[in-house]
């Protein structure tokens, strides 16, 4: 982790930084659109703001592992055709054609990041190769792959889902363009229908790009590359992993089917708003029935309801669910609510009410949870909580982000095993399975976005035009918007403050809105500032600081009363510790030595405990949220100042390679949680 600090009082600002002198950068900005190519805005929608993208409602990826019977899927997973478009002749020579010869291209796993194709030692701590391989290719580069669907398929609306493509993808079907998506961690769905050939060979083609971080990675003289209107913008202190990197998935629907479901929950108390969508030429009649689940005490409702073609309804219901437990850390219980679409008189519907013939159905799991502020405390089902916390990046040494479930669930356990009860996703929304498993275990999540060290040009790009921060966060609140593990929202990661506060306080302000338009469960928003004085908290539902007292700047013992200070600027707002951690050494050599000597676990660990005690101090516990270590695993950067052990940040509970605590693990994990 690099950065450069400036004193300010007895706070301090942060500001994201380069490693080179003289601060050039190679600007590679294309002719760029006005704004985000996914078309994102909120319509309002009989009362309920609705996210839509590409013209659509934004549905659910829920069927990711959730199948629904009415629906049929196909799962793309598997080998792909893959080649590097050096010479940028995959447009003129038209290889998103169907009929394009792709017999010379390698094959290769979807999902996949192709860092990891051809770049052996990639998860060693050894550099003598850093800058060789596949894992600094940057550019544009092409997958294909062949897939027949069932020619039942036909007149269904189909969805073609990624659940995450880096950094930016074009998609083409049979040789038609069908869209673009921007941004690596966010899911997108394409509708398909139009251009799907059922009971045929078809053939998807998806162009990927990705922008080069240096115009070199072993020259000493490397310049930043930069692109204004992407996020992050410029090099950043984690790996930007390219290619298809999530699952990809066709899923088939009734023309009239439920896109989306939203849920809010009280004391026993439940609220539904349903998302239909008439994809068809006609007008029609439905029963939507809405059952909110077994063991809940609740009876499902019904509702009679009429979509014209290409009507988007929302159909909002109230249940009380008085056998519903609470879900909690401690007992994480979840319920699963459907709504299910009859079709109307005439379409094979029988009279009486709840049975028919189903037209679609889409489930979603939900908890019974209530998140909060109150005052100068946050609180979980009205009581307060203390968040004791890890940041992570998603990446193993095998598999870079597109990791196995069976990786996730070792990576996840080990929170779960060193007593934590909550962690941020710095700095990107995660694969679904990650929400999953914090749902069913009782994990609370600090969710983000890739808003990291924008400065304020770029601030005021997103704000006025270009719009991807804001969709970014709409997108962020909307996917996860039933998850009961979730319970913040992050904006973005130590950009800029100083140089023009009001262009930072209006790009916050902008997000924040987006944010709370579409989240019905109101959860708080924060972000991690770099200052502890950042002139935008005001803003915050929860102050979030990343601080680094004792090793960058200023002394341990300074974190104390700076915790004091901010909390007397304002009284009326939790505070959360989002990042603090420092490193140690990888070399055998160095490892251990004395608690005060720099970069030996010993320290590290001291570190640590040093500031936990300070911010768990018990005349502190009615304003502090919880404190967040920065960081669970070492991790992997292209930026130059780690070079002689490729790249890995060395700041981890674990190492990289093999996932080997150092002592700090179990100084972490004998930590008590003061509210425990």
């Amino acid at each position: 982790m690099f950065r450069k600090f400036t004193k300010l009082g007895i706070g301090i600002l942060l500001l994201s930084s380069t490693l080179f002198t003289g601060g050039a950068y190679a600007n590679t900005n294309p002719t760029v659109a006005d704004r985000e190519p996914m078309n994102t805005e909120v319509k309002s929608i009989d009362g309920t703001n609705v996210l839509f993208q590409y013209g659509e409602p934004v549905p659910s990826f829920d069927t990711w592992t959730q199948e629904e019977r009415s629906r049929s899927y196909l799962s793309l997973d598997g080998k792909w055709k893959f080649a590097m478009d050096t010479n940028s002749q995959g447009m003129t020579e038209k290889w998103y054609q169907k009929d394009y010869n792709d017999s010379n291209w390698q094959q290769e796993k979807v999902p996949g990041s192709w860092d990891l194709y051809d770049t052996p030692g990639f998860g060693t701590y050894d550099g003598s190769n850093f800058g060789e391989g596949t894992a600094f290719y940057d550019g544009d580069a092409w997958f294909r792959t062949h897939f027949s669907p069932d020619a039942s398929w036909k007149n269904q609306f189909v969805k073609l889902n990624f659940l995450g493509v880096n950094y930016r993808a074009w998609v083409y079907i049979n040789g038609h363009f069908v869209g673009e998506h921007e941004g690596g961690n966010t899911p997108f769905a394409l509708n398909v229908s139009e251009y799907l050939q059922p009971g045929k060979d078809n053939v998807i083609a998806v162009r990927v790009h990705r922008r080069a971080d240096f115009d070199s990675y072993t020259s000493p003289d490397a310049k930043p590359v930069t692109n204004d209107v992407e996020l992050p913008y410029k090099p950043v202190d984690y790996w930007r992993y390219a290619g298809i990197t999530r699952s990809v998935y066709l899923e088939a629907t009734s023309n009239v089917n439920v896109s989306k479901i939203l849920t809010s929950t009280g004391d026993h108390t439940l609220t539904t708003k349903v998302v239909v969508y008439n994809h068809g030429d006609k007008k029609v009649e439905r029963q939507l029935v809405v059952d909110p689940g077994e063991q809940t005490g609740g009876k499902p409702k019904s509702k009679e309801i009429e979509l014209n073609p290409g009507e988007v309804k929302v159909v909002s219901m109230d249940f009380d669910i008085k056998s519903a437990s609470y879900w909690t850390p401690d007992s994480p219980t979840l319920y699963e609510v459907t709504a299910t679409l009859y079709k109307g008189k005439g379409e094979g519907q029988v009279t009486q009410s709840g049975i028919g013939s189903v037209d679609d159905s889409l489930s979603t799991n939900y908890g019974m949870r209530t998140i909060a502020t109150e005052g100068s405390k946050l609180t979980l089902n009205g009581e307060q909580v203390f968040l004791k916390g890890l940041n992570w990046h998603e990446e193993t040494a095998a598999n870079g982000k597109s990791m196995t479930i069976e990786e996730y669930d070792t990576e996840l356990n080990h929170v779960l095993n060193v007593n934590a009860n909550f962690i941020r996703n710095s700095h990107y929304n995660r694969h679904p399975y990650v929400y999953d498993f914090a749902d069913k275990h009782g994990l609370m999540v600090l969710d983000d976005v890739d808003n990291m060290w924008l400065d304020t040009k770029q601030e005021a790009l997103q704000t006025n035009s270009y719009g991807l921060s804001r969709a970014l966060v709409l997108s962020m609140a909307w996917n996860q918007i039933n998850r009961p593990s979730v319970i913040m929202w992050s904006l973005q990661n130590e950009s800029q403050i100083w140089d023009d506060q009001q262009v930072y306080r209006d790009w916050l302000s902008d997000m924040k809105s987006a944010v709370k338009s579409v989240d019905i469960q109101n959860r708080p928003v924060t972000w991690a500032s770099g200052s502890s004085w950042d002139p935008a908290y005001d803003l915050a539902d929860v102050i979030g600081l990343n601080e680094y007292f004792g090793y960058f700047y200023m002394k341990d013992e300074d974190l104390g009363t700076t915790l004091e200070a901010v909390h007397r600027n304002h009284p009326n707002k939790p505070i959360l510790i989002t990042e603090n951690g420092t490193w140690a050494y990888a070399e055998e050599e160095l490892k251990h030595g004395e608690p005060t000597t720099s970069g030996t676990e010993e320290w590290q660990s001291a570190k640590f405990l040093n500031h936990w005690n300070q911010v768990t101090d018990s005349n502190r516990l009615d304003y502090m949220a919880g404190y967040t270590f920065w960081v669970l695993k070492d991790y992997k950067q292209r930026l130059g100042y780690n070079q002689q052990i490729n790249g890995i940040s060395t700041m981890g509970l674990m190492r990289f390679d093999n996932e080997e605590p150092r002592l700090v693990y179990e100084t972490f994990k004998n930590a008590a949680n003061p509210f425990k």
